[in-house]
C-alpha cells in the first residue's frame, strides 16, 4: 500500500472522516513480543507501539516545519496480540484544530487481528503540526 501524502491543512480538512487503509498485514513474531515485553515489562502496549509502523504506511504529513507526537486521547485494548498474529491498521483523521503554533491533528487508529471479532487496539493520537 502506498502512503497517502498530505501537504496542507486544507487537504487534511478535506480528509477528515475519510478512512485511510487498511494497511498490509504484519505478522507479529515471538521475537518481537519477547523484545517488547523485555523493554516494556509486559505485552499490553504492544499493539499501541505498532501505530508508528502502520501510520507511516497509511499517510505522510509533508507540511509545517515539524510534526510532534503530543499524546493520546484514549487507547483501548479489546483483544490480545499473540505470536503468529496477523495485524493491520486503518486510520481516520478525527479532528483538526488550528493553534497558535500551527495545528493539532487527532487521528483514530484501529488495529485489527486477522480472524478476530474484536480489534487489538483502538487509539486516538494527537500530532502537533508546527507552523502549518
Amino acid at each position: 500500500m502506498t502512503a497517502r501524502v498530505f501537504t496542507s491543512l486544507a487537504e487534511l480538512r478535506t480528509a477528515l472522516g475519510e478512512p485511510l487503509g487498511p494497511s498490509d498485514w504484519l505478522v507479529v513474531g515471538q521475537e518481537r513480543i519477547n523484545a517488547f515485553t523485555t523493554a516494556a515489562s509486559g505485552p499490553g502496549y504492544l499493539a499501541l507501539s505498532l501505530i508508528p509502523h502502520f501510520g507511516s504506511r497509511l499517510f505522510r504529513l509533508d507540511l509545517g516545519r515539524a510534526r510532534v507526537n503530543y499524546g493520546l486521547n484514549e487507547a483501548r485494548f479489546p483483544a490480545h496480540v499473540t505470536a503468529g498474529s496477523r495485524v493491520r491498521a486503518s486510520a481516520t483523521f478525527a479532528d483538526l484544530r488550528e493553534t497558535a503554533a500551527g495545528a493539532a491533528l487527532t487521528t483514530r487508529y484501529t488495529i485489527e487481528l486477522d480472524g478476530a471479532r474484536e480489534p487489538a487496539c483502538v487509539a486516538e493520537t494527537i500530532t502537533l503540526v508546527l507552523d502549518a
